[in-house]
């Protein structure tokens, strides 16, 4: 009895094992192809994400020329886009903005700025809605146009007055760069209007009297 059921076991094996063999034989494999298929991709490792201080860095976070790729980017170029930073000449957090333009933009105190990351955020909105609003006209007749080599945008106008001031952006515009400015780490309009070009600052509304508080 015993040998009846495993010679019967063993024949529903094999008839299994069969019909698998002969339903994969089947498959038509010719309508699976690769041809024109992108299959190299790059997976960033350690030394892709952490580069060394004194390198150039572009950076987009997969944000593209948007208005967040916008503030981002200059957060980043200002302060490593940390919101703790207090450099040497006590510019503060991840815009790095001065006592004085905190007090015009509607802060006065200094230290709650630096505990609040969304303060930051508002902060760097309203001053550039007041830029916007100063630069409206040099933004309406440079736009597109091109200074010293480098393609005047809004956006890197806007990011020009971060940096500068938008008094010193007039002057260098409407002397067609004969008017120059550099911060106190050397650094120039001409680099900012390159280095942010071309990003969507449409969101930006122009705001003589913008405060945050």
């Amino acid at each position: 009895m015993k040998k009846s059921i495993l010679h019967i076991a063993l024949i529903l094996i094999i008839s299994v094992l069969t019909v698998s063999t002969l339903s994969f034989k089947k498959v038509d494999l010719s309508t699976y192809k690769t041809e024109g298929m992108v299959l190299n991709f790059h997976v960033p490792i350690q030394s892709d994400a952490a580069p060394a201080l004194d390198e150039e860095v572009v950076f987009d976070l997969f944000l593209g020329k948007t208005y967040v790729g916008f503030k981002e980017a200059l957060g980043f170029k200002e302060s490593r886009g940390s919101y703790t930073v207090v450099n040497r000449f006590g510019y503060m957090g991840k815009y790095q903005f001065s006592k004085s333009t905190l007090k015009m933009i509607g802060i006065y105190n200094a230290a709650r700025f630096m505990e609040d990351a969304c303060l930051q955020e508002k902060a760097f909105g309203a001053y550039a809605s007041r830029n916007k609003w100063i630069l409206r006209r040099d933004i309406k007749r440079f736009d597109g146009r091109y200074i010293g080599g480098v393609k005047v945008t809004e956006s890197g106008i806007l990011a020009a007055a971060h940096l500068a001031g938008a008094g010193n952006v007039k002057k260098f515009l409407r002397s067609f760069g004969a008017e120059g400015f550099q911060d106190a780490n050397g650094t120039s309009i001409r680099h900012y209007l390159k280095k942010f070009s071309g990003y969507d600052t449409s969101h930006i509304v122009p705001n003589r009297k913008a405060k945050v508080l």
